[in-house]
């Protein structure tokens, strides 16, 4: 699948997860990921299993503004730093600690994208690190 495909909508799958809202809905689910990513190969596998239709954004290839990325962590309602993989060799590279200035924090995230968790699932004014990947079906019931 590439940049800004969707999977159609088959109802049945989400009337057996107790989702039936989920026919009608009109806020599209975003994806934003890394497709070589495990959890987000997973998410999509679950997603397609049931039938839940999305868009992928991929944002190594469309990169995050960082209005955009501070907007979209902010319907998450988590701090900042919790969203960083802190792991990353990029993170030292930041130069960015827990009691780094959210401002300074967003502009390392945009600088290095392998430090932002993923994947994130966004529905309207709403979002979720879908880290374990059941949080996304939590997010769209």
């Amino acid at each position: 699948m590439s940049k800004g495909d969707t999977h159609k909508l088959n109802v049945m799958p989400l009337l057996t997860l107790g989702l039936p809202h989920l026919a009608v809905m009109t806020n599209t689910i975003t994806v934003y990921e890394k497709p070589t990513c495990t959890t987000c190969r997973n998410l999509s596998k679950l997603f397609l299993e049931n039938g839940i239709g999305y868009d992928k954004v991929n944002y190594f290839i469309e990169p995050f503004t960082e209005k955009k990325l501070a907007a979209l962590l902010k319907k998450t309602g988590m701090r900042l730093f919790d969203v960083l993989r802190r792991a990353e060799p990029d993170f030292k590279l930041a130069g960015i600690d827990k009691n780094s200035p959210d401002r300074e924090v967003i502009t390392a995230m945009v600088k290095y994208p392998s430090i932002i968790q993923r994947p994130i699932v966004e529905v309207g004014g709403r979002a979720v690190l879908a880290r374990p990947i059941q949080k996304a079906l939590d997010l769209i019931k």
